[in-house]
Order: structure tokens, then C-alpha cells, then sequence
């Protein structure tokens, strides 16, 4: 198996390569990321809606030591990364970042979000902020308040939505 202080540097090496091919690489990548973790997640996020997208990122939380806290609502999921362990990884390293790692959750959880007939609104804070945060919300209108409220503090480039 290998260490997850390799993996997000060859992540990393990989997500600059696809973006330098230029276009739609890089998220064609993460679109068959999603398709492959759709296997895993989309019937439990389809039957259990917010509540299943709960405990997936709780077993992860678990299993990978992160430091997030997330909590959810009849309403609302919401997943807030304190400390991001795969950009930490990435930026403790001697190569430059990949000026698009950050896209790479957005990218597939956005699109199995989607899947699963809810909408997602990710704050990815900064491009070396190795935090993030994200809303998964059933009602499209809380959905675009959210990702209005977040332009508006953060600006375009730093707010994915999957709609």
C-alpha cells in the first residue's frame, strides 16, 4: 500500500499534468473520479439523502484522521475541513502545488452529489489554505443563497457549485 504522504504527490504531479494539456483534462479526470466513487456512495446518498452523506464523511473522518467537523439537518449537510490532510502533504513538499488541487473534491463529490438529486455549494478558502468547507442542500433556492453569500465574500474562482 502506498503512504498517503506519496499518493497526494503524485496526485499532485498528475493534476498538473492534465491541466497543462489544457481544456477539460483535468476535470474529465475528476468526472471518472465521481463515476468510480458513485460506486461506493451514491445509493446510500439516494436513500439516505444528507444523512448518508453524513456518516460517508464520518467513516472518513474516522478513518483518515481528519481534522473536520460536520453535522447535518433536514436541510443541510455541512462539512468544514480545519486542517486539509492532502494539501498539508501537498505543500510540505519541494514541488510547486498544482494551481487546480483544490478542485479535485468539488470535482467528483459535486458531481455524486448531483447524482443524488441535492446540490452542493464547496468554499474552497484559498488556493494554499489547506482548508475547506461545503453545503449539500435538497432545496436548489438555500442552495443558491449560499453559493451568492459565498462570491460574494470569496469571488468566483474559490466556489464551486454542482447545478
Amino acid at each position: 500500500m502506498i503512504p498517503s504522504d506519496h499518493f497526494v504527490k503524485f496526485y499532485n504531479e498528475i493534476f498538473k499534468y492534465l491541466d497543462r494539456r489544457g481544456g477539460d483534462a483535468l476535470d474529465r479526470y475528476y468526472a471518472r473520479v465521481a463515476d468510480r466513487q458513485a460506486y461506493f456512495t451514491l445509493e446510500a446518498f439516494k436513500r439516505d439523502g444528507l444523512k448518508g452523506m453524513y456518516d460517508y464523511w464520518e467513516r472518513i473522518r474516522i478513518e483518515e484522521n481528519c481534522d473536520m467537523t460536520h453535522e447535518y439537518d433536514d436541510t443541510c449537510y455541512h462539512s468544514r475541513m480545519n486542517t486539509c490532510p492532502s494539501l498539508s502533504k501537498v505543500l510540505d513538499n519541494d514541488a510547486e502545488p498544482c494551481g487546480r488541487y483544490c478542485d479535485h473534491c468539488p470535482g467528483w463529490v459535486g458531481r455524486v452529489i448531483a447524482m443524488a438529486d441535492h446540490f452542493m455549494v464547496y468554499d474552497l478558502v484559498g488556493r494554499e489554505t489547506p482548508q475547506c468547507a461545503f453545503w449539500v442542500f435538497r432545496d436548489k433556492s438555500l442552495a443558491e443563497a449560499k453559493y451568492a453569500e459565498l462570491v460574494a465574500l470569496r469571488g468566483e474562482d474559490l466556489v464551486r457549485k454542482n447545478w
